[in-house]
């Protein structure tokens, strides 16, 4: 199947809408909104992005950003720990697998749509002030969500195979 950036990012896109709210309702009882991107650059906190790509007939990467305390507060759901007896690697795993949850449903109906493609694994950054740079041949989108008391800010790198 002959595939286009546009037609790539654009499905992407759509199925993170519906794999981010899937997620948030199942896991942590959180009805999930579409806003703007927010930039939470801007914040003094340190951040935790959670990266998992996808490669075959649809090639990318989706990073899902968060604040630390919101990441927390959701490892703190899904392990049913208090937060202040999680430790770093706690709230990354956390993450990672957020975002594994995520990507596997863009995954799974990107397959449902004739985009066959394989997960890898995920993988987490910690910092202030980063994001993601697309490389030549690539397209970027980013998609914000008020996911009840956080955000979250998405972006996807998206490009068809070669």
């Amino acid at each position: 199947m002959q595939t286009t950036n546009v037609q790539v990012i654009g499905e992407v896109c759509e199925l993170l809408n519906s794999g981010i709210s899937e997620v948030f309702s199942t896991m942590f009882s959180q009805s999930v909104e579409a806003i703007s991107p927010p930039d939470l650059r801007l914040t003094q906190e340190v951040l935790i992005a959670g990266s998992v790509g996808f490669v075959g007939e649809a090639n990318g990467v989706v990073y899902v950003h968060l604040t630390e305390s919101f990441a927390k507060s959701l490892a703190s759901g899904m392990l049913q720990m208090p937060e202040n007896e999680l430790d770093d690697e706690m709230v990354n795993d956390a993450v990672a697998e957020i975002s594994n949850m995520i990507v596997g449903s863009v995954k799974s109906n990107l397959c449902d749509r004739g985009f066959p493609c394989v997960l890898t694994i995920p993988s987490i950054v910690r910092g202030r002030d980063f994001g993601a740079e697309a490389s030549a041949g690539s397209e970027r989108a980013s998609l914000g969500f008020q996911c009840g008391p956080g955000q979250l800010f998405v972006e996807v790198l998206a490009r068809p195979p070669q």
